[in-house]
């Protein structure tokens, strides 16, 4: 049996890889190590209690002593997802990003060194990269050029785990993403909030003009990369994940109004973010040619998928959007 530790497991991409992990590789272990901090909801592991190859274990990655205890039990991998992850919320203050995505990794780092963990994945995101003009997509040697405080320390952490494979010989690998989307994302993301917006009759928000471009992956094709990263990657390597599915986000806006049957007087046109990056664009060859993954699941079918899923899951999205979801949590760990 080979015992993984998935940090940020309660959250949107931690959450499904876990679900992923767990239903395709039946000889892992999964330890899901999460803090439990606003985006983190334990419903979305819902049902792996009782497996036998699924523990949760509460707690924070900036805790040296909690990610040693962890580590000490002959861990076959890590699996960084831990992060703070909303760029609006690194505009407003940028602290608790630099804390968990760059502090955060550095203990991880620290400690799969000192345990000799065999292997070690960063999960990264293309927007390390910056913004792209209309022509071209980014390449895992593009020159990293963060421009939003959440990107920023995204790259501190990237190249935290370059720097301690290169230093210590740790087997660590990074993989950058373009934009997922999916079953348990967090209703502050624009796909999930524009969906539950509308579910409750409410306007939706879009920036500027609607016509930043985004390449838009399935969060399951994301999983099937990361196990194959995970099996498969070789030490000190980046691996670029995309879909090759951009759109700009009023043609995103109007895909989501089609699929709810609502029109345009929902859009309510509000001022542009910051330094919003204009277009991302991934090419994946690398990890397509080396490792054999490639997307299976287009966008139109996602997201129709991801529509039902949040017409079906109401319970789960109100009690986000009402708070009701931390009253358990304050009641089980106290205030977090």
């Amino acid at each position: 049996m080979k015992t993984l530790l998935v940090t940020g497991a309660a959250g949107f991409i931690g959450a499904n890889f876990v679900r992923r992990a767990l239903a395709q590789r039946p000889d892992w272990h999964i330890i899901a190590f999460d803090a439990l901090t606003y985006a983190g909801n334990l419903e979305n592991l819902a049902g792996f209690e009782e497996c036998g190859r699924f523990e949760f274990v509460h707690a924070d990655i900036c805790d040296d002593a909690a990610v040693a205890e962890v580590l000490a039990r002959s861990v076959w991998g890590v699996i960084n997802f831990a992060a703070e992850s909303h760029v609006d919320r690194s505009i407003q203050g940028a602290a608790d990003f630099v804390r968990t995505n760059v502090l955060g990794t550095q203990v991880l780092l620290d400690q799969s060194r000192r345990h000799g963990v065999p292997k070690f994945l960063q999960v990264s995101t293309d927007e390390v990269y910056g913004s792209l003009g209309p022509v071209g997509k980014f390449t895992e040697t593009s020159p990293l050029a963060p421009n939003s405080p959440y990107s920023a320390s995204k790259a501190s952490a990237d190249l935290l785990v370059r720097a301690y494979h290169e230093t210590h010989g740790l087997p660590a690998v990074i993989t950058r993403c373009s934009n997922n989307y999916g079953p348990y994302q967090f209703p502050e993301k624009v796909i999930p909030l524009f969906i539950t917006n509308l579910l409750e009759d409410q306007p939706i928000p879009l920036y500027g003009d609607g016509l930043n471009v985004r390449d838009w992956i399935h969060v399951w094709d994301h999983c099937d990369a990361l196990l194959a990263v995970l099996e498969r990657g070789q030490p000190g390597e980046i691996y670029n994940i995309g879909a090759g599915s951009e759109l700009t986000n009023l043609l995103l806006t109007h895909a989501i109004l089609r699929a709810l049957g609502k029109d345009e007087s929902m859009i309510r046109h509000v001022k542009d973010r910051p330094a919003h990056d204009r277009r991302y664009a991934i090419d994946a060859g690398k990890i397509s040619t080396q490792l054999g993954w490639s997307p299976r699941i287009g966008f139109e079918q996602g997201l129709r998928d991801t529509v039902r899923w949040y017409v079906e899951n109401e319970r789960w999205w109100r009690s986000i959007k009402s708070g009701e979801y931390r009253l358990y949590y304050e009641r089980q760990y106290g205030a977090v």
